[in-house]
């Protein structure tokens, strides 16, 4: 049975899978840890490759392995293949006044007209998190480094480059045999999703002379070998990924409940939000990905069961035994401030407090339900940029809670499935792995839970309450 192994590179760890390309049967896996941070060396991610490779029984019987990475992360190499300083990564602030002047300078000092033409050229407004702001803080801080990158990749691509056996001090010509996929390109503001092509003049105008960038491989193409033989696949940004390992298609809406929340669909149509609310990556499979982001989820959680003393299993439990609506109670979980809407400043509410409503089942059904609704405003923007949604997934920490669940079907107003926990990137890119020998994603088979929608005409009552108090409305 030929194996095909699966990388997950993420912010907080490396974890690998290897699975059988026929069934997905997981044989064995391993990981390792990653440093904390947002300036990291991308030695420490190979290292904890190694690490977690051998963790997993090695790579001598796999057939082809893909890494899923985490996105943005800039990793800058002179000509000889070194890296010339720690990689920034996507949660690394710094660029944000960059991004803003890239903005206004797009629209020659109108910040709406800037956000525009950003949105048609690459499909996302520029924010801090995007490789082209944190190139353009390069040149302006360390411009000595910036002279010097003669290449520019991708954590992921690193790391397929490193799995290839190309490295350190092999010189300029190896730089030509980076690769990457177009998902993960078309996180780093300097790619257009929609035409498949790198965008030169964005470069010269963040780094200041365009360097050498990976290739950008088809989705089942081989993005070369490992000396042991192993075909290395072309991999994909995390959500990409995550969407093959949840076998998201075209009508499918994956929402990842964590510490924050991500609301991602598979969509044959490109989205150019001039909001900048819905960022318009591309999928791994040829489609589009457009992917809004929240800023609270299960931190909401977190607070609420520590304030009514109870663990989070029975703030459930307690939420479900509350009636939908919370008896007209409603709170807005801007904990953090908020990315959908973008509320940088804002703060959490609760509404509509009765004496016979304030009760700790009801604070816990409007916490849950605030989170949800949330995550809703998330999926109305995508709807808004024409994404066409019929199933909702639903992934993350607090996916496997039944209250969420429930909430969940309810809010969406769509059919919820809930996969069985899993490594979804990791996952994903060992499906991705399977595709490359065969030509042809494999249909694994995939255990999860479906909740059916509350039976209704329109929206559900608290979910049209909490946009009265959030000030936010229905873009669908």
């Amino acid at each position: 049975m030929p194996l095909v192994a699966g990388i997950d590179s993420s912010t907080q760890s490396c974890k690998v899978v290897i699975r059988d390309s026929a069934t997905g049967t997981l044989v064995r896996q391993g990981r390792a840890p990653h440093p904390e941070g947002t300036e990291v060396h991308p030695d420490h991610w190979w290292t904890a490759l190694q690490e977690a490779i051998r963790e997993a029984g090695g790579l001598d019987d796999v057939d082809a392995v893909s890494i899923g990475g985490q996105q943005h992360g800039m990793v800058c190499l002179d000509e000889s293949g070194n890296v010339i300083r720690p990689a920034l990564l996507w949660n690394d602030t710094r660029s944000a006044p960059d991004a803003e002047e890239l903005i206004l300078e797009a629209g020659s000092g109108d910040a709406a007209a800037g956000a525009a033409s950003w949105a048609a050229s690459t499909g996302t407004v520029p924010v801090a998190s995007l490789t082209a702001t944190k190139l353009r803080w390069l040149a302006r801080n360390e411009p000595e480094n910036a002279r010097r990158t003669a290449a520019v990749c991708l954590p992921h691509d690193w790391l397929s480059w490193r799995l290839a056996c190309h490295g350190p001090g092999d010189g300029p010509a190896s730089l030509e045999l980076l690769r990457t996929d177009r998902s993960d390109a078309s996180g780093t503001g300097y790619f257009s999703a929609s035409n498949g092509e790198y965008l030169p003049e964005v470069l010269e105008s963040t780094l200041g002379h365009v360097p050498i960038l990976p290739v950008v491989v088809g989705p089942l193409e081989a993005a070369g070998k490992t000396p042991g033989g192993a075909l290395i696949g072309p991999g994909a940004g995390d959500n990409a990924a995550a969407g093959l390992g949840v076998s998201a298609a075209v009508g499918d809406v994956v929402i990842s409940i964590g510490t924050s929340g991500t609301v991602f669909a598979v969509s044959d149509v490109p989205a150019q939000d001039v909001s900048g609310l819905v960022a318009g990556f591309a999928d791994a499979t040829g489609n589009f990905l457009p992917l809004a982001c929240t800023l609270n989820a299960t931190r909401v959680f977190d607070a609420t069961a520590a304030l009514l003393g109870v663990g989070l299993e029975e703030l459930g439990v307690l939420a479900l035994s509350a009636p939908e609506g919370a008896d007209g109670l409603t709170l807005v979980p801007y904990f953090e401030g908020e990315r959908t809407p973008n509320l940088p400043d804002a703060t959490g509410s609760l509404h509509g407090i009765t004496v016979s409503n304030y009760t700790p089942a009801n604070l816990a059904r409007a916490a849950v339900e605030g989170v949800l609704c949330s995550l809703a405003d998330g999926l109305a923007a995508l709807q808004a940029q024409g994404v066409s949604a019929q199933r909702i997934i639903l992934v993350g920490g607090g996916a496997q809670s039944e209250a969420i669940q429930q909430v969940a079907a309810s809010a969406f107003g769509l059919p919820v499935f809930v996969p069985r926990p899993g490594e979804y990137v990791a996952d994903g890119a060992a499906r991705q792995a399977a595709g490359v020998l065969t030509g042809q994603l494999p249909q694994w088979p995939l255990d999860g839970v479906n909740v059916k929608p509350r039976e209704s005409d329109g929206a559900a009552p608290f979910l049209t309450r909490y946009r009265q108090y959030a000030g936010t409305v229905a873009m669908s």
